[in-house]
């Protein structure tokens, strides 16, 4: 069905920059988070919920959807992250294109960038419907305000139909997904669901319980510089050590090469001189014996380098971000057989293809809150070419409506 306060809700919080930093020393990371949670938070104070609060602790607003059934209903909770990515998310300026006709290209404002179909197919799906892009300057920042707009308008909605059956509903609003950090912090007690869901998914039908296994390293590098005049013999290059280190990971074990279930080391930033250079990679497997495979093929690498250097020229940190939360969800299949339910009663198309990549609810599974995703009809984050559709917003909020009422009828044990 159609919700009137969504796209006026989604508009008003996406022109808001709420961008998260990787390279802050504090939690959460920005002030414009904060101050983003702020404005959502005073919106749930005026819609009426319950329990209203900023935890401290998390970083993260919650709320509650008082119950409206006295039949005995777990505890459900749904979190959306306030936070966009690492991408230009000063003064987002959302366009809308209404009754899009499926093939035409959407330039973004009057940039030199276009939604092409004939590079992103998945326009073709949303014929007749309306879709909300960016001016080409910026993200849109659907990655997750989609799901933040989706869990008020469910609020909204339910408050103003207390006819609908439901147990207690707890939302969160949570900081800093976008850099990892922001699950690790949750206050798991004080949200006080059984289960919970993220809304933070892609397109109508897709439905995540199976995440990769994610670790993060990076080597720092001592050369010796000297004039390179004299530098036979003496000169040891830090860029040329950084060259042989990357020449020895498997070449076509990389993002850009792999797909499905495949795995793969990914060098994200390398900065350096001669003197000294410094690498960051990720590491990602489905599978935790391979994420440990991989680990300790570095291990392995760094330590064959420095034996041929004849010093310890390479240091190396490393650690483990999130694990696969289908190893956990395994042992809760009512979980995702309730939302499976609810899609299938909205007549979806279900996708349970894992994610390449990881969710809060990868980490969130882990501190004893089973926490499969939901989509929210995000498309092409992180970047100029981001958009979202608002009719699967709406149908992200039906099936949020679905989920709680299903559970109400049915109360998992």
């Amino acid at each position: 069905m159609e919700y009137p306060t969504l796209l006026p809700r989604f508009l008003k919080y996406v022109k808001i920059n709420s961008r998260s930093d990787e390279h802050a020393t504090c939690f959460p990371s920005t002030q414009r988070e904060v101050d983003f949670q702020k404005v959502v938070m005073q919106d749930l104070v005026d819609l009426g919920l319950s329990d209203v609060h900023y935890n401290q602790q998390a970083g993260a607003v919650i709320a509650e959807i008082p119950a409206t059934t006295t039949t005995i209903v777990p505890v459900i909770g749904f979190l959306a992250h306030c936070d966009t990515a690492d991408f230009n998310s000063e003064n987002i300026r959302p366009q809308i294109t209404k009754n899009y006709d499926g093939q035409s290209k959407i330039q973004l404002g009057d940039s030199d960038f276009y939604l092409d179909p004939a590079i992103f197919p998945h326009l073709h799906d949303y014929q007749g419907q309306t879709i909300i892009s960016a001016s080409g300057d910026t993200l849109l920042g659907g990655d997750d305000k989609c799901g933040v707009s989706e869990l008020v308008t469910l609020a909204e909605y339910l408050l103003a139909h207390p006819e609908i059956k439901h147990g207690r509903i707890r939302l969160a609003f949570t900081p800093d997904e976008e850099i990892g950090t922001g699950a690790s912090h949750f206050d798991v007690a004080d949200f006080g669901a059984a289960f919970a869901f993220t809304v933070d998914g892609e397109k109508p039908g897709k439905l995540d319980w199976g995440t990769f296994s994610a670790a993060q390293f990076e080597l720092s590098i001592q050369g010796v510089d000297v004039h390179p005049a004299v530098a036979k013999g003496q000169m040891v290059s830090a860029l040329k050590i950084a060259r042989d280190f990357q020449n020895s990971l498997p070449a076509k074990e990389v993002p850009e090469q792999t797909s499905g279930k495949e795995g793969f080391f990914h060098l994200c930033h390398l900065s350096g001189t001669v003197d000294h250079a410094q690498l960051e990679y990720i590491i990602r497997d489905f599978e935790r014996d391979g994420l440990e495979t991989r680990k300790q093929m570095i291990r392995d690498i760094v330590d064959r380098l420095n034996a041929t250097l004849g010093t310890s020229r390479i240091s190396l940190k490393m650690h483990d971000q999130y694990y696969n939360m289908a190893d956990e969800l395994k042992q809760h299949p009512e979980i995702v057989d309730l939302a499976r339910a609810a899609y299938r009663d909205l007549g979806l198309k279900i996708n349970e293809d894992p994610v390449r990549g990881g969710t809060d609810g990868s980490q969130l599974t882990y501190m004893g809150l089973p926490c499969p995703n939901l989509f929210a009809g995000e498309e092409n984050m992180h970047g100029r070419y981001e958009y979202t559709v608002l009719e699967s917003m709406y149908l992200a909020v039906d099936v949020l409506v679905r989920i709680v009422s299903r559970l109400a009828e049915a109360p998992i044990k």
